[in-house]
C-alpha cells in the first residue's frame, strides 16, 4: 500500500516518501564495499501519471557527516522510475525538477548500510492552483499490515485496572471525534453493504465509497473489512478525515503501535488538526507512555486554546492513577479560566492540582481550600457530578474530617448512575469502599461491613462486565512488513 497524491489547504503536497527509514547504521561504509545503499523510486505528477525525463538530483544533506560524493544527476525513464546506486551510508537530499512543474525536495533522508530507500516524488504543475506550492510533505510507507482478527482474551493494556478502563474510555471518546461525515460522503445515498461493494467494484478509486463501505462494515461488526476499507480510502485520498478514521479503527481494536504510526503521520500532514493530536496522545497513553501522551495533548490545547476537547482528554487521563505534570495542571487551570461555569473544567483542575501538590509535597491549607472550592463549584454547576462528591469526601477524610467525608460519600452514591461504564467510571464502586473505610474510622463496624460488601459485589460485577466487553471487541492481528522482500521499481 502506498499513499497517493493528496491536497493540503487547497494545494497538492509536492512529495511523499513511501518507505520507512531503517535504523541508522553505526559505522560508515567505504566506497566499493557491499554495504553501499540505494535510493530509488518514481517521479509522477499530482494525478499519479509518470513524468518521463524528469531530472532528479541527489546530494549530501547540508551539515551531514556524510562522505561527500559530488551531486549525482539522473533522469526518470518512460515509467517515471529513477535510481541512484552504490551510495555510502549517510544523509542525503533528493530533488526532482521538470519544466512546467514546481520542484519537489525531500530531505534529509537517512540511508543505512545495504539499505534500499524507496522515495516517490510528486511534481505539481505550476498551473494547478495559481498559488505557490507549499514545502513538500512526505510519508514513509506504513510498516505494518492488518493480517487478521482474533477474539481478545486479555486486556491488552498497561497499568492498573483503573488506567485500563480510562484507556478504553479514551479510545471510545477518540472514535466519537471522527463521526462527522465527510463532505463527499454526505452526497452518497443510503446504501447497503452489497450495493456499496458493487459500487466500489465499479469505482475502485473512489475514496468516499471506500470510506462509506468502511463505516458500514464496522457497523455490521466486520472490523477486518472496515479497517482495510479505511486504509484504502486513506491511500486514495489521504485527507484528514480518512487518516483519522483509519487511526481510530486501529486504536479501537487495540492495534496500538500501528495506530500511533498513522496518527503521527497524520499529524505531519495536518499539523493544525486538533483531533489528530488527540488520537496520537491517546495512542501513546494506551501504550503506557503517559508523559509523552501529556505532551501531545498539551500541544493540541496550544493549537486551539479555547477548544474544550483537548482539556477534557487531559482531565480524563490525569483522573486515573497517573501523576499529572505541572504543564497539564497549568493547562487545566487555563481551561477553568476560559470556562469557569463548566463543571468538568472545575473538577478536572481540582483533581490535577491536588495530585500535583501531593506529588511535590506541597499540599498546604491554602491549596486544600482552593481544591475544595473548585470541587464545591463543580457540584454547584452539576448536582449529579458524583465524582466531585467522591473527591470532596476523599479530601475531607485526608484532613481527618469524617463528619464531612461521610455525607460527601453518601451523596456520591446517591447521584452516581448504577450502569457500569458510565461517565467518570468507578465512582459508585469507589464511593462504597471509601464510605466503608470512613465508618471503620468512626467505629461503626456494622455499616462499614455493609458498605464494603456492596463494594465487593459491585467490583465483581464491574470486572465481569468489563471483561465481557473486552472479549466482544475483536483485536487486530498485525504483521510487520519485510523490507528485504519488497518488490523493486521496474526500470
Amino acid at each position: 500500500m502506498t499513499f497517493g497524491h493528496f491536497r493540503l489547504n487547497g494545494m497538492y503536497v509536492a512529495a511523499c516518501v513511501l518507505a520507512a527509514a531503517a535504523a541508522l547504521a553505526q559505522s560508515q561504509a567505504p566506497a566499493g564495499n557491499a554495504t553501499l545503499g540505494t535510493v530509488q523510486g518514481y517521479v509522477r505528477d499530482s494525478g499519479g501519471q509518470p513524468l518521463a525525463n524528469a531530472t532528479v538530483f541527489l546530494q549530501p544533506a547540508t551539515g551531514a557527516e556524510t562522505p561527500s560524493p559530488p551531486t549525482q544527476i539522473t533522469h526518470a525513464d518512460s515509467a517515471g522510475a529513477y535510481r541512484f546506486a552504490a551510495l555510502p551510508e549517510g544523509a542525503y537530499t533528493l530533488r526532482a525538477e521538470m519544466s512546467g512543474y514546481d520542484r519537489a525536495i525531500v530531505g534529509p533522508v537517512s540511508l543505512a548500510p545495504k539499505e534500499t530507500k524507496k522515495i516517490d516524488l510528486a511534481l505539481v504543475s505550476t498551473k494547478a492552483s495559481g498559488v505557490a506550492a507549499q514545502a513538500p510533505e512526505f510519508f514513509d510507507e506504513p510498516q505494518f499490515t492488518v493480517a487478521g482478527v482474533t477474539q481478545a482474551t486479555t486486556s491488552g493494556g498497561h497499568g492498573s485496572d483503573t488506567v485500563l478502563r480510562t484507556t478504553e474510555a479514551l479510545a471510545k471518546a477518540t472514535g466519537s471525534l471522527g463521526k462527522e461525515p465527510a463532505v463527499a460522503a454526505k452526497s452518497l445515498p443510503a446504501t447497503t453493504e452489497s450495493s456499496l461493494l458493487k459500487a466500489v467494484a465499479l469505482n475502485p478509486k473512489d475514496a468516499a465509497l471506500h470510506h462509506r463501505l468502511g463505516d458500514v462494515e464496522e457497523e455490521l461488526g466486520h472490523p477486518l473489512e472496515a479497517v482495510r476499507e479505511y486504509q484504502r480510502a486513506a491511500d486514495l485520498d489521504p485527507s484528514e478525515l480518512n487518516l483519522f478514521d483509519w487511526g481510530t479503527e486501529l486504536l479501537t481494536h487495540r492495534a496500538l503501535e500501528p495506530a500511533t504510526e498513522v496518527f503521527a503521520k497524520g499529524n505531519r500532514l495536518f499539523p493544525k488538526s486538533v483531533r489528530m493530536l488527540i488520537g496520537l496522545g491517546v495512542a501513546w497513553y494506551a501504550r503506557g507512555s503517559y508523559d509523552r501522551a501529556a505532551r501531545v495533548l498539551g500541544d493540541a490545547s496550544e493549537l486551539a486554546p479555547e477548544d474544550p476537547t483537548p482539556y477534557l482528554f487531559i482531565g480524563k487521563m490525569q483522573s486515573a492513577e497517573t501523576a499529572p505534570t505541572k504543564e497539564s495542571v497549568e493547562r487545566l487551570a487555563r481551561f477553568q479560566q476560559y470556562e469557569p461555569d463548566n463543571p468538568l473544567a472545575n473538577y478536572y483542575y481540582a483533581v490535577s492540582l491536588w495530585k500535583w501538590r501531593q506529588s511535590v509535597g506541597a499540599l498546604d491549607d491554602a491549596s486544600a481550600a482552593q481544591i475544595e472550592s473548585l470541587l464545591q463549584k463543580a457540584i454547584h454547576l452539576d448536582s449529579k457530578l458524583g465524582a466531585a462528591y467522591l473527591q470532596l469526601g476523599i479530601l475531607f477524610a485526608q484532613l481527618g474530617d469524617y463528619t464531612r467525608a461521610i455525607p460527601a460519600y453518601q451523596k456520591a452514591i446517591e447521584v452516581s448512575p448504577e450502569e457500569v461504564g458510565s461517565q467518570l467510571d468507578q465512582t459508585l464502586e469507589e464511593a462504597h469502599y471509601r464510605l466503608g473505610q470512613a465508618y471503620q474510622r468512626t467505629g461503626d463496624k456494622a455499616k462499614a461491613k455493609e458498605e464494603l460488601e456492596l463494594h465487593s459485589q459491585l467490583a465483581k460485577k464491574t470486572k465481569e462486565d468489563a471483561e465481557r466487553k473486552r472479549r466482544e471487541i475483536q483485536q487486530f492481528v498485525i504483521a510487520l512488513r519485510n523490507k528485504d522482500s519488497e518488490p523493486q521499481p521496474q526500470k
